[in-house]
């Protein structure tokens, strides 16, 4: 067994109550430690590879998460099915998504020392942490914080054309940034560690799948809702009075409905195997033509 495995070995059998839930990696082993820097320095480019709407940051996470890949899975099947695994859609603010890098190195942590563990956790815990955390990150980054910063570089720019505005803005804004990916990197991985291996042993992991599972569904419909609209100018001409407006009875029968029956549809689609690419074209064609033919 080499000196990693061993070193490895010894921190899984640890008492896993005994880890700290602080942003401190002092009492972590030299492993562990190397592992999260280069979780949280590869965590700020992950969206530099985008993947359009059907992937966004996927291969960006896969990137971040790749220490922690290659150190629990040295066998190239279980590298390669990890991999496909975190291929799927992820989209959470930059600043708080380490906490979610964390958390998923912990769970493939966890994968690799049980043999049944089940690996649908791990996809169901990731996805119902995209809407929470990135409602946090939105509203405090760049709600917030980024709007504190260009105060303060405005007023240090007017008039005099200070060079410390766009300094003191990079600085406002990238320090607490810089510190809350570091926090969230360490305290998501503690929180695993020691969270996923009490809920494993008590048997309470297929309640928290389902549950996750359930809040990640909701966070996609809520999602999907938002970005998916329908409204046609399409009326009905009447004799006396004012036309009616087929939209109006749309939203009367079901608010909503047009979107809905669509996105049912892709997903039939989808689950025939038919290639994404091919629904995303379509719909920028069906979407096209509905506007020169002025129905929407």
């Amino acid at each position: 067994m080499s000196a990693e495995e061993q070193e490895l070995t010894k921190t899984e059998d640890a008492d896993s109550s005994s880890i700290k839930v602080t942003g401190s990696t002092k009492n972590m082993s030299q492993e562990d430690r190397k592992m999260l820097k280069s979780i949280f320095l590869r965590s700020f480019n992950i969206f530099t590879i985008y993947g359009g709407g059907a992937k966004a940051g996927a291969s960006g996470f896969m990137w971040a998460i790749l220490p922690a890949l290659n150190r629990f899975y040295p066998d190239k099947e279980e590298h390669r099915k990890a991999l496909v695994r975190h291929s799927s859609w992820y989209n959470i603010t930059s600043n708080v998504g380490p906490i979610c890098m964390g958390i998923v190195a912990a769970m493939e942590r966890e994968n690799a020392k049980q043999p049944d563990f089940d690996t649908e956790s791990i996809d169901a815990v990731k996805a119902s942490l995209m809407g929470p955390m990135s409602g946090i990150g939105d509203a405090i980054f760049w709600g917030v914080l980024r709007v504190i910063a260009a105060s303060l570089a405005v007023s240090l720019c007017l008039g005099t054309g200070s060079i410390l505005g766009p300094i003191v803005f990079l600085l406002v804004y990238n320090i607490p940034s810089i510190l809350c990916r570091w926090y969230l990197t360490v305290v998501g991985y503690s929180i695993g560690s020691s969270f996923i291996t009490k809920i494993y042993n008590s048997g309470l992991m297929g309640i928290l799948t389902k549950l996750a599972a359930t809040l990640g569904l909701l966070m996609i419909g809520a999602m999907t809702a938002s970005f998916a609209s329908f409204h046609t100018i399409l009326s009905i001409p009447l004799q006396e009075g004012d036309p009616v407006m087929i939209q109006t009875y749309l939203d009367t029968i079901f608010k909503g409905l047009v979107p809905l029956l669509y996105t049912f549809g892709c997903l039939k689609l989808l689950r025939k195997n038919v290639n994404i690419n091919v629904v995303i074209i379509g719909t920028m064609v069906i979407g096209l033509a509905l506007g020169l033919l002025g129905i929407c």
